[in-house]
């Protein structure tokens, strides 16, 4: 398996304006700034945020973060959302927290950082 580090370049790779920072206790936020939103969101892309847990890849990543302005095309605020939530090691409450978890279907041993940013592209792709 390969280690976070390794698996990062990989999401690097999908967009190179990515950074991972370590947090404290094992856990590290990965930022991916302008990620391209389909129609249907009140802006054409976002800056995406989320935590690698401390015991990943055992531990899956379990919700996401995005801007604060972010909205539905109709001006409302999109399902399993809230404005405020923190992030684990982080003091800015200016996000919009998806509360958004991996299904049954993660795997510790297949899955990897890009598994979960997938994850991700496949909410926004469900604008709702």
């Amino acid at each position: 398996m390969k280690s976070v580090e390794e698996q990062f370049s990989d999401v690097q790779r999908m967009y190179p304006g990515a950074t991972l920072t370590s947090v404290g206790g094992g856990m590290f936020l990965i930022r991916i700034p302008q990620v391209p939103l389909p129609d249907g969101w009140s802006q054409p892309s976002t800056e995406v945020r989320f935590i690698v847990p401390n015991g990943y890849p055992y531990s899956a990543p379990d919700c996401f973060w995005a801007d604060s302005s972010l909205r539905l095309k109709n001006g409302g605020m999109p399902q399993n959302t809230g404005v405020g939530q923190t992030m684990p090691g982080q003091l800015d409450t200016n996000t919009l927290w998806f509360s958004w978890h991996v299904n049954q279907s993660w795997n510790a041993s297949k899955c990897t950082l890009t598994t979960y940013v997938n994850v991700i592209l496949n909410r926004f792709k469900a604008v709702q």
